[in-house]
């Protein structure tokens, strides 16, 4: 270790320990300020990693770095004098250094040096996406099941997780709600993964992130661009203008999914009427189809979505359901002959105008 003027110092200083933490996430090399003058100024710079990324960065920049695994002892002894070592921490973190200084300090027995944890790097929001993407790549060469997958047998993992989602969205639980986030997400990793194996026209999740990113400018120009939008009206209007001029699609119908449910294809399709200012007289026929229709499109109007509308009182009818199968052989008797009499004689409020 090399000496310096700290040298001098009473043998009774115990010294500076500096931990020095990095991101796998953040660019070798790229350090903040305070860490490259730790390293400067250290009386000795150690990292039990001859492998670790950093070091020939490090090294570039004329710093010497000691490949050591020094013991708590041994590290507390090289601090002695008013000596500072900086230890580069590895990605595990030093747990077993950091674990021993513990217990010399705990001991009583020994004056302990200064420990200082400097973070060397931080991580940008976002960042752990990164780590998604590793994982995600190392599954997909790794895992039996995995590995295997097509676009086409995820597709139906895709509408479930969706489906989950907004199911966590109306229960309103938190927990809930960051675990779906995170199943949607796994699919759209997943989904680019499999593209970047397609032999002529690949593509990656840095194209998808990167297509996702320009669109949004684009639609946005009262964000990014000189484009003025005072109420959420104006917002939407940039959106379908950009759009159209993007998709130069033909009719307001282009785009939508025939394959959604029911109830949400009709009212998008009465969204997009009433948005390009359609008069649309409604289509009339016998059954419970055209029935549905005409409230879906009702709802539109009215400001509900009739698919969260349905569901909200499907689920008060399951909780009937429930509440009717542990009531007992007579209740559920009831309950049955009460729903018979509502089917033979329905209620005008139920069926539409």
């Amino acid at each position: 270790m090399n000496a310096s003027s700290s040298d001098l110092a009473p043998a009774t200083d115990p010294g500076r320990i500096v931990l020095l933490t990095t991101s796998h996430r953040v660019a070798p090399g790229l350090l903040s300020w305070p860490a490259w003058q730790a390293l400067r100024a250290a009386d000795a710079v150690l990292c039990a990693d001859g492998a670790h990324p950093q070091l020939p960065y490090l090294r570039e920049a004329g710093i010497a770095v000691e490949e050591a695994s020094p013991t708590a002892q041994e590290l507390v002894d090289a601090c002695a004098g008013g000596r500072t070592v900086v230890v580069v921490a590895t990605a595990e973190g030093e747990p077993a250094l950091t674990d021993g200084l513990a217990r010399l300090a705990g001991s009583g027995r020994v004056r302990m040096p200064e420990l200082e944890l400097l973070p060397a790097s931080y991580d940008l929001p976002g960042a752990r996406l990164l780590d998604l993407v590793q994982v995600m790549d190392r599954i997909r060469a790794e895992c039996p099941w995995s590995s295997r997958q097509t676009h086409e047998g995820l597709a139906k993992y895709g509408l479930e997780e969706a489906y989950e989602l907004v199911e966590a969205i109306e229960a309103g639980d938190r927990e809930e709600l960051r675990e779906e986030l995170g199943d949607v997400l796994l699919q759209v990793v997943f989904h680019a993964r499999i593209a970047e194996e397609h032999p002529d026209a690949p593509f990656s999740v840095d194209d998808v992130a990167g297509g996702i990113v320009a669109k949004l400018v684009h639609r946005h120009p009262h964000v990014f661009g000189d484009e003025k939008a005072e109420t959420p009206e104006d917002v939407k209007a940039h959106w379908l203008r950009t759009k159209a001029e993007e998709k130069q699609r033909t009719s307001v119908t282009d785009g939508v999914p025939l394959g959604q449910p029911g109830l949400a294809l009709a009212a998008k399709l009465a969204s997009r009427a009433r948005t390009a200012d359609l008069d649309v007289r409604l289509p009339h026929g016998e059954g419970i189809g055209w029935e549905l229709l005409a409230l879906a499109v009702r709802a539109e109007a009215d400001g509900v979505d009739p698919e969260s509308a349905l569901r909200a009182a499907a689920r008060a009818y399951r909780d009937a359901i429930r509440q009717a199968e542990g009531a007992g052989p007579e209740a559920i008797r009831a309950a049955r002959d009460g729903h018979r009499d509502a089917e033979a004689h329905p209620s005008p409020d139920t069926v539409g105008e």
